[in-house]
């Protein structure tokens, strides 16, 4: 093979850089499934927070990486992406906490849920930010809706606070119900199972929960890619340092989810400051127009959204000290 292959450019990297980002990947997903979890079990807090560690950690080592490997200002960018990312996820939790429920889907089989979740998410976001990169390098003004976009979801937030969906009125959980043979009974892991037709008596095909939870769990992920998407190009509009960026975000998301699922109440403000975090992304790209600067400073980025996100953190776990976990 041509090694002059490697280092031909793709979306401004070289080949070597994306190969070796999804090499990354791949190892953690197999290691994840064929060895951490070859056999279901219920993933309590303590092993759910050490996973946890282990993802953010590898997260940070490669944003140090690509720190020595790009320079200092790629590096923060990716930082604050990272940041960014994982406190969006962390949001997401709330709603698959939701849809477990809504499911009564064992916890035995959540990560199964999860895992296949996340594939489903390294896809999309691919496309979307693939989709994102074109639109913002062909016509630079959509950055600024992007930005406007971030202003307004951030106020929208603030003023609306938190509200439940409904995951029972979905039109699409309604849509494959009235089309789609579905069981409501659980089937172990499967997502699929034969069974008689009530009407013809013939085996046919039905969908089991566990495949709805699923379908359910990659919309939600698809509407919190909508506000992620635009924060991160907000930051950054390299489309390696925002692929690379929410894709470990999310890579430790469904480790985290069984400690935060068991704590989620004690988070309670975090949303507030999120909405505070998008707002402030938002509005920097208009603040050094103003300013009349090419970009806004990235250590500056970073340290106001770290700043933000933990008084969010701190302020909720001291209002919520005396909280109990609900029943």
């Amino acid at each position: 093979m041509d090694l002059a292959f490697f280092f031909v450019e793709w979306m401004g990297k070289p080949v070597w850089m994306w190969l070796s980002f999804l090499s990354i990947v791949v190892a953690l997903l197999v290691f994840d499934l064929g060895v951490l979890h070859r056999d279901n079990h219920e993933i309590e807090v303590k092993e759910s927070l050490l996973l946890s560690a282990m993802y953010i950690s590898l997260g940070l080592a490669f944003g140090g990486w690509l720190w020595w490997q790009l320079g200092a200002e790629p590096g923060m960018n990716y930082l604050t992406g990272f940041v960014v990312e994982k406190t969006l996820a962390l949001d997401n939790v709330f709603v698959i906490a939701l849809i477990f429920s809504f499911f009564a889907v064992p916890r035995i089989y959540q990560h199964r849920v999860l895992f296949w979740g996340i594939l489903g998410v390294i896809v999309l976001r691919a496309i979307m930010i693939g989709v994102g990169a074109t639109l913002v390098a062909e016509f630079s003004w959509v950055l600024y809706i992007f930005a406007a976009f971030l202003v307004v979801t951030g106020i929208k937030m603030l003023v609306m606070g938190d509200k439940e969906p409904e995951i029972g009125q979905n039109p699409l959980v309604r849509f494959l119900r009235r089309r789609f043979n579905v069981t409501d009974e659980h089937h172990g892991q499967d997502f699929f199972v034969k069974k008689p037709d009530p009407r013809t008596g013939r085996m046919v095909w039905f969908m089991t929960p566990l495949f709805m939870a699923l379908v359910m769990v990659e919309i939600a992920d698809v509407i919190f890619a909508v506000d992620s998407v635009p924060a991160i190009f907000a930051i950054t509009t390299d489309p390696f340092i925002v692929y690379t960026s929410n894709i470990f975000a999310i890579l430790g998301l469904r480790a985290l989810y069984f400690a935060l699922a068991a704590m989620i109440h004690r988070f309670h403000y975090l949303k507030p400051a999120l909405a505070i975090v998008l707002i402030f992304i938002g509005a920097k790209i208009f603040v050094a127009d103003l300013l009349g600067l090419e970009k806004f400073p990235a250590s500056i980025s970073l340290g106001v959204t770290l700043a933000i996100i933990a008084a969010g953190i701190l302020y909720s776990l001291w209002r919520t000290r005396r909280t109990e976990v609900p029943a």
